[in-house]
């Protein structure tokens, strides 16, 4: 079997920043903006991803168009599969961080210890290439757990954030180019990508005038059309690899005497440059730290509030005991008419004890009507949001909070 992976050109790491970016948007354009929901978005994408690995991994050598769709769905699953720790389980960004790169470092123990290489020049073998593309999952959700987590960390917009994965990246290729090792230099920008490409789809994406405190700002493109851009764009890239295969190993090697980045290395460079990477970390820890104690407002948690049912007014409580809707609509309509006040701190209070009896009778409204209660959940969970009550971000207008109890108080009749 030929190598498997694409030569390490300027064209990888093009097309590589292209697929995270699609990653991103796609992603988020499936998710939210055609209803479909987190968790069934990864679903979807899971069982594509099994396919496209399985037609890459019956290919005997590379070839651009498999192995670039494969990079692609792989780059959406990893997202996907970050999301639903992070909006889905609630588990803190620091955490996932923490744990993709433990199971990283085991994915690369374990490839090490069977096949002395971790080299994507080698990746001539079926147990070789399934370390590699299991290697790339993990990096996908890895860089997404850090770039977010550095998000929440600092509170910057996805513009100014592109400046930090940018940094790093030039970083790295300066460190090689004066003698680190090349596999360890690869493996950290290719990790840096992810942030890169994704604070990039979000910059294109995102509204030009925050609509919360704490959204993100950019071009306001929309998830779809930056989407489509970035497609077409690999598309046109993918085209030319496969007419020039300038990036095949093997007509790689025809043009070049040896492959630069598995040349044999200066021991006491490589030294100097892991020192090099050591300062470069704590540099980086330095800043983040220094960010996060700047005054700032940290980007409004993207949960996926998308209700599984449409549900028309009344529906979604008719099977419920009348006595305690009421009582729900009787804390709702409080909290609204304090909210058109200008009692910030009675609608808030309201607010709060609608939460806490919502809470209090889940056990015996849900198993009368699942989807009714899901359709009420989804959007009591918006009102919430608007008070910032069990979320990140401060408190919304108030005209905001009246749109979204004016919605609950429609759904329950």
């Amino acid at each position: 079997m030929l190598n498997k992976v694409p030569e390490v050109t300027i064209w990888f790491w093009v097309i590589k920043i292209l697929c995270t970016t699609v990653g991103e948007s796609f992603a988020d354009w499936i998710n939210m903006k055609l209803g479909v929901g987190l968790v069934n978005t990864a679903w979807i994408f899971t069982a594509v991803f099994v396919v496209v690995l399985a037609v890459q991994l019956r290919l005997k050598r590379y070839v651009p168009f498999p192995y670039w769709l494969t990079v692609v769905v792989v780059s959406v699953t990893g997202t996907l599969y970050t999301d639903i720790l992070t909006d889905q389980l609630n588990v803190p960004l620091w955490i996932s961080s923490a744990v993709f790169s433990v199971l990283l470092a085991v994915v690369f123990g374990v490839w090490w210890l069977r096949e002395r290489t971790l080299s994507i020049h080698s990746v001539t073998t079926l147990p070789r290439e399934s370390f590699y593309w299991l290697a790339v999952l993990v990096t996908f959700a890895l860089g997404t757990a850090t770039g977010d987590w550095t998000l929440e960390l600092t509170g910057w917009s996805p513009g100014a954030s592109v400046l930090l994965p940018l940094g790093l990246i030039a970083a790295i290729s300066l460190l090689w180019k004066f003698g680190a090792n090349p596999v360890l230099s690869f493996w950290l920008a290719y990790i840096l990508t992810r942030p890169l490409g994704a604070n990039i789809g979000d910059w294109l994406a995102s509204p030009k005038v925050a609509q919360n405190p704490g959204d993100p700002t950019g071009l306001d493109l929309g998830t779809f059309t930056t989407s489509l851009i970035f497609l077409g764009l690999i598309l046109a890239t993918v085209v030319y690899l496969t007419v020039t295969r300038s990036d095949v190993t093997e007509t790689y090697e025809a043009a070049h005497a040896a492959h630069a980045a598995d040349a044999t290395g200066d021991p006491r460079k490589e030294r100097v440059a892991l020192a090099g990477f050591g300062l470069l970390a704590v540099a980086t820890t330095g800043l983040l730290v220094w960010a996060h104690s700047q005054p700032h407002v940290g980007p409004a948690p993207e949960a996926d509030n998308t209700s599984a049912v449409q549900m028309a007014p009344g529906q979604a409580v008719k099977k419920f005991p009348p006595a305690k809707v009421a009582a729900l609509k009787n804390l709702a309509s409080t909290s609204l008419k304090d909210a058109r006040s200008g009692n910030a701190k009675g609608a808030h209070a309201a607010a709060q004890s609608l939460r806490d009896l919502w809470d209090a009778d889940q056990a015996s409204l849900q198993p009368l009507d699942n989807t009714g209660w899901t359709s009420i959940d989804a959007q009591m969970d918006k009102v919430l949001g608007t008070f910032g009550i069990d979320h990140s971000n401060p408190p919304m207008p108030p005209a905001q909070q009246e749109k979204e109890l004016n919605a609950l108080l429609t759904d329950m009749g």
